[in-house]
């Protein structure tokens, strides 16, 4: 089988995007096989597969360890996220979360939008999505100048059938 040299997007095997996020592989794992985020460019289709994760994926794990980390429940950032994909532009990082409790909104423009539904009061933190991008970046950076490129998408799909 020929490796097509040509890509588009250069992906992450589950070992590099589970460093890159700051994640055990067994984390990143429970979340592919219970649907949470599903490696976008090749996912695990068998023993001896391997999954293979875009920049985009590395950008909405690292978000969701953002919540977790925040103390939100991974029932309720499974919600958020569900809310994300149906109601976001294909922008993430423009979007604005704010954290109360255990609820998570969705600041959109001036109108915050209470994504979990729970209701509540509490500390407001806020994400901005955008700055969690930026270091998601600069993560990236370090592990490109200490010799660890990304796969070639095309390559891993090739190797993983």
């Amino acid at each position: 089988m020929n490796e097509t040299t040509e890509t588009t997007e250069l992906g992450f095997s589950g070992t590099k995007a589970a460093g890159v996020v700051g994640i055990s592989y067994r984390q990143l794992d429970y979340w592919a096989r219970t649907d949470l985020v599903r490696p976008s460019l090749c996912d695990a289709s068998g023993s001896g597969s391997r999954r293979l994760y875009s920049y985009r994926d590395l950008l909405e794990l690292r978000v969701i360890k953002s919540l977790l980390d925040a103390g939100i429940k991974l029932e309720s950032v499974r919600k958020a996220f569900g809310y994300l994909r149906a109601n976001v532009d294909a922008d993430i990082s423009a979007a604005t979360l704010v954290i109360s409790g255990a609820d998570v909104l969705l600041c959109d423009g001036e109108t915050l939008i209470d994504i979990v539904r729970r209701g509540g009061q509490g500390v407001l933190n806020v994400l901005a999505i955008g700055g969690v991008k930026t270091d998601l970046d600069a993560s990236l950076v370090q592990l490109a100048e200490h010799g660890v490129p990304a796969a070639p998408a095309a390559a891993v799909t090739a190797r993983a059938v």
